[in-house]
């Protein structure tokens, strides 16, 4: 397996990086089981591991801290912080506790001392605060970060999810205060959700942070278990998201299901280097449940899409377009608090 440059990190990954979302109460509860799916992506090339404490509350770390006994320093360890753990986002009624999450010094120095512990390491190479946090502001969060690279619990740190803007916000934050520079981004990327091409791949680029991209399967939508008229009775269909039924995306599926056959390529190893064919993209993350999943996936790592394929991809989802909406993608509160995009009343009125 080749391997590419994190940025302008220094450091190397391969294109490939397992995550492992899957494993614990989630995923796959047997540990040993998913110790095992570590052990065979790490034999099999790939040096770069991405977790969060969010996973199944704290257990995916903990099952990623017994499967690097041994093999640490070959590892390019990467985790997050910031959601609330133990809340379950799909139920409307739950409210994390107060200062349970987030991107202040308070909180993320508390989350990456307890992720640390569940790791069983004194650092991780990347540490990534998971989603936006709108209540803390930046200058705080990169000075705290900063200061956890100084003290050696970690080597860089990066976010998820971020608009281009912020993204270009935090850089010029970091350099007017003498701070710490986020050197990656983690942003959902995939054939049916290429949004990031248009603004966000290209100021990682022009920053020199490393894209580990996430969600390279569009939710699940481009392993081609989802089909237009067909019920698909998978792990990921009990969680009930709304894209799996998206018609929209469901029709361009079926296209692409088209063009892969075509191609002679498995629709999976198709959606898998499409991403990785981006010049931006430093590693595209999968997150295997099972080693049947997992071996699958590494089957076609060395897949390489022709033009003609990619001019074709083009043609049903164009650049820096998506289709439809990936239920775990972020969205600002501009968009989804009214009281931001609306005027009180009486000024209304008084217009």
């Amino acid at each position: 397996m080749e391997y590419r440059p994190l940025g302008r990190t220094g450091i190397q990954v391969s294109p490939f990086a397992l995550g492992a979302m899957m494993f614990g109460a989630l995923g796959n509860p047997d540990h040993e089981d998913s110790v095992k799916i570590v052990h065979r992506a790490l034999d099999a090339g790939i040096n770069l591991v991405d977790t969060a404490d969010v996973y199944s509350g704290g257990e995916s770390e903990e099952i990623v801290g017994k499967a690097l006994q041994g093999r640490r320093d070959d590892v390019v360890l990467a985790t997050k912080a910031g959601l609330p753990v133990g809340h379950d986002p799909r139920d409307p009624q739950a409210r994390p506790r107060p200062n349970t999450s987030g991107a202040s010094r308070r909180y993320l120095t508390r989350a990456l001392e307890a992720s640390l512990r569940r790791l069983r390491t004194d650092y991780v190479d990347v540490f990534q605060v998971h989603r936006p946090d709108p209540g803390t502001d930046l200058e705080e969060t990169l000075a705290v970060l900063t200061d956890l690279q100084r003290e050696g619990k970690i080597r860089a740190f990066g976010t998820s999810s971020m608009p281009a803007s912020d993204i270009v916000r935090a850089q010029w934050v970091a350099e007017r205060r003498g701070l710490g520079r986020p050197r990656t981004e983690q942003p959902p990327y995939s054939i049916l959700d290429r949004g990031i091409e248009r603004e966000v791949l290209p100021a990682l680029q022009e920053y020199g942070m490393g894209a580990l991209v996430w969600s390279p399967m569009a939710g699940g939508l481009l392993t081609g278990r989802y089909r237009k008229g067909q019920a698909a009775g998978t792990h990921r269909s009990r969680f009930g998201f709304r894209h799996l039924s998206d018609e929209a995306r469901l029709a361009a599926v079926e296209s692409l299901v088209g063009v892969a056959d075509e191609a002679g390529i498995a629709l999976r190893h198709l959606a898998l280097a499409f991403v990785v064919a981006h010049p931006g993209v430093s590693a595209a993350l999968i997150g295997p449940r099972t080693m049947e999943q997992l071996d699958d996936l590494l089957a076609g790592a060395e897949t390489a899409l022709s033009d003609d394929v990619l001019d074709r991809i083009d043609a049903i989802v164009p650049p820096g377009t998506d289709v439809g909406t990936l239920d775990q993608a972020y969205r600002t509160p501009a968009l989804t608090a009214p009281a931001l995009r609306r005027r009180p009343v009486a000024e209304r009125r008084a217009a």
